[in-house]
């Protein structure tokens, strides 16, 4: 194995958003900086928003843009105080990134192309890019590679949440088990015969339930046992006894489908979908009226394919939240995925990336 050595400069291990903003910042502070990643650099953008890459969330208050994520609320304080949603927008456009907000406060390119985004930011780092798998870093800091050693005064770990943590292994960090977020749940109940049907942003599927809201929910209960209960409303109709009145000789199962999808109103009301309005006793209306405001659905498991987020990573408790630096282990540092935080659906998680990419770098440029 060959053996380089490299003084003065600094590892940024993982090329993703994190990563690579944080070595974008570190090269323009004047910094030698080296990036490893085993893949295509950046990869991990090209996916996000639907392929339109979803940048950011036009919330500008730093406390309420951090309540958008079950886990580093707080510790995201600091973080956001120092590099906020406008600070986002202003570092996109210095690179030659255009963007708008759409109604949902959403923010996206202009070109509505993460490919653009991808190659605007690769095209504006100044760093050596390294193709190479790290296998471990060892205190000093030694970066072990699968085809050299390298040596390095600082290390920045920003390998996303997917990679695991094993190149921390000799080192006395304590880590939190990494499992999906923002997945689509598998679910007791078959919803095959409701695949593709949406409402109130929750998509029934041939395995169960995706959509935003159900985003939401898996994110929550991210480290809940399974099953637990999902309660949706699925409708609210104040006059339904009015309704039936009015429409005596009609389907109860047709005059819930002006409120709901067919298919949906037939799937909840059964076999009772075919009595008329007339033949529906108070109980029966009561049962129904229920049925719709709070629609039981029993979550069994994750449908991860293709989630791009987890939640775990490095304890919070094991990093400084001003510097995002190891408190056992100076000169180390953290920053994106790999930490204990995560957003909901929206632009959060790539702030995330680019708030602690900047707060590193930033931190080490202070430092030194």
């Amino acid at each position: 194995m060959a053996q380089e050595s490299i003084s003065k400069t600094v590892a940024v291990i993982g090329a993703g958003p994190a990563g690579c903003i944080c070595a974008k910042f570190l090269s323009d502070y004047g910094f030698e900086v080296s990036l490893f990643d085993k893949g295509k650099f950046l990869r991990t953008l090209l996916p996000t928003g639907g392929g339109k890459c979803n940048l950011a969330n036009a919330l500008y208050d730093f406390k309420e843009l951090a309540q958008n994520y079950p886990r580093g609320e707080k510790f995201l304080y600091s973080v956001f105080s120092k590099f906020s949603t406008s600070d986002t927008l202003d570092f996109f456009k210095s690179i030659g990134v255009e963007t708008y907000t759409r109604e949902d406060n959403r923010i996206f390119p202009i070109s509505n192309s993460a490919k653009e985004v991808r190659e605007k930011l690769l095209k504006s780092l100044k760093c050596n890019f390294i193709s190479e798998e790290v296998l471990k870093v060892e205190e000093g800091y030694k970066v072990i590679t699968n085809k050299s050693k390298y040596f390095f005064d600082i290390v920045v770990i920003a390998i996303g949440g997917h990679s695991g943590v094993d190149l921390l292994k000799t080192f006395d960090i304590r880590t939190i088990p990494q499992t999906p977020s923002l997945v689509g749940l598998k679910t007791k109940e078959d919803f095959s015969s409701l695949s593709g049907v949406s409402i109130n942003n929750v998509l029934f599927t041939h395995k169960g339930v995706s959509g935003p809201l159900i985003y939401e929910i898996s994110s929550k209960k991210a480290r809940e046992n399974f099953p637990y209960k999902i309660f949706l409303k699925l409708v609210q109709i104040d006059n339904l006894q009015d309704l039936l009145n009015k429409n005596p000789h009609k389907e109860i199962k047709n005059l819930i489908s002006h409120f709901i999808p067919k298919s949906l109103a037939e799937f909840v009301l059964g076999s009772e979908g075919n009595k008329k309005c007339h033949e529906i006793d108070g109980k029966t209306r009561d049962k129904i009226i229920s049925k719709l405001e709070n629609f039981e659905i029993t979550a069994t498991g994750k449908v991860s394919e293709g989630e791009v987020v987890t939640c775990g990573g490095v304890d919070l408790k094991e990093i400084n939240p001003k510097t995002l630096e190891s408190k056992k282990y100076k000169g180390l540092y953290f920053c994106g995925e790999i930490l204990d935080i995560d957003g909901f659906c929206g632009g959060f998680n790539l702030q995330n990336c680019w708030s602690t990419g900047f707060v590193v770098a930033n931190a080490i440029n202070s430092v030194i």
